[in-house]
């Protein structure tokens, strides 16, 4: 199990190279011609795609640290390098928002707005359809190698694409002596750095400190109380290592199974929740079912 995820990691690993090649060219593109055709939005969604390579890279990395087998000192393997990088890169993100929304503010105070030149647009333009063409590559990949990791990324490079649009239109209409909308559209792009950092921290934060989805925990304990065998489900718990998911089951039988049986069982509350849910490990905990347990309320222990 933990070899054939290795070898999906590594496959996600060229969507992360992608993406950063593709970042480099756009980055570098539109703070160019930014500073050339004199606009603010351009150079600010240049900062933007900035950022991008550097959340890339840390992509990159976590998904090679993941790789690593577990060792003495990492019983549990390495599976959340992907999260600690996603963490740090928030915060490179969130000063690079903040310094982009100072710095177009300050131009739209200050009145220094002006009209830029149409290539700006067309740069804008360029880039959308690449990042398009990233998204497209990174979401069918993510989605054959099961790595939400590189999904989220996948959906990364598709709004970037659209603020490209959005830089690009914004750019066009300042051309026809409207400065200020090419300093407005800098704002919001330095509104959607924040946003995307924020987001970004919160994801990270949430499965490092083992935050998990209760709702899925839920269709969890429905289907492994689908299984004949299993009287109840006691107690679930869920975490996230990376992009793995454990499971923690303790489950009621009857108390007349032999070992052997209840093993068997547990076997197939393993196999039926890493078919249906892609659920890494479980760890299946049998207690003796008794009758005056049967109400008791699932959640109690929660």
């Amino acid at each position: 199990m933990n070899n054939e995820r290795y070898q999906q990691l590594k496959q996600a690993e060229l969507g992360a190279i992608v993406s950063i090649l593709a970042y480099i060219i756009v980055s570098i593109l539109k703070l160019f011609i930014g500073n050339i055709a004199d606009s603010e939005a351009l150079r600010a969604d240049g900062l933007n795609n900035f950022t991008d390579i550097l959340a890339s890279i840390a992509v990159l990395i976590g998904l090679r640290i993941s790789r690593k087998p577990a060792d003495n000192e990492h019983r549990y393997g390495h599976w959340k390098a992907e999260n600690i990088a996603s963490l740090v890169t928030s915060f490179i993100m969130l000063l690079v928002g903040i310094e982009v929304l100072y710095s177009s503010i300050r131009s739209f105070m200050d009145k220094e707005t002006g009209s830029p030149d149409i290539t700006a647009a067309i740069v804008g333009i360029f880039s959308a359809i690449l990042m398009y063409i990233v998204y497209y590559f990174n979401k069918k990949l993510a989605e054959k190698v099961k790595s939400p990791g590189l999904l989220t990324a996948a959906k990364d490079n598709r709004s970037d694409a659209w603020t490209s649009i959005g830089t690009a239109i914004a750019v066009f209409a300042a051309s026809f002596q409207l400065g200020w909308l090419d300093t407005l559209a800098a704002m919001v792009v330095g509104l959607l750095i924040l946003k995307t950092a924020v987001d970004i921290f919160r994801e990270s934060s949430f499965s490092l400190s083992d935050g998990f989805d209760q709702a899925e925990l839920v269709r969890y304990k429905e289907t492994i109380e689908k299984i004949p065998e299993v009287r109840q489900v006691k107690d679930i718990r869920g975490r996230n290592y990376g992009s793995n998911i454990y499971v923690d089951i303790t489950v009621l039988m009857d108390s007349n199974l032999t070992v052997k049986e209840s093993h068997t069982i547990a076997d197939s509350i393993e196999q039926v929740l890493l078919e249906k849910f892609q659920v890494h490990e479980t760890d299946v905990h049998v207690e003796p079912f008794a009758e005056e347990e049967s109400h008791n309320d699932f959640y109690q222990n929660q």
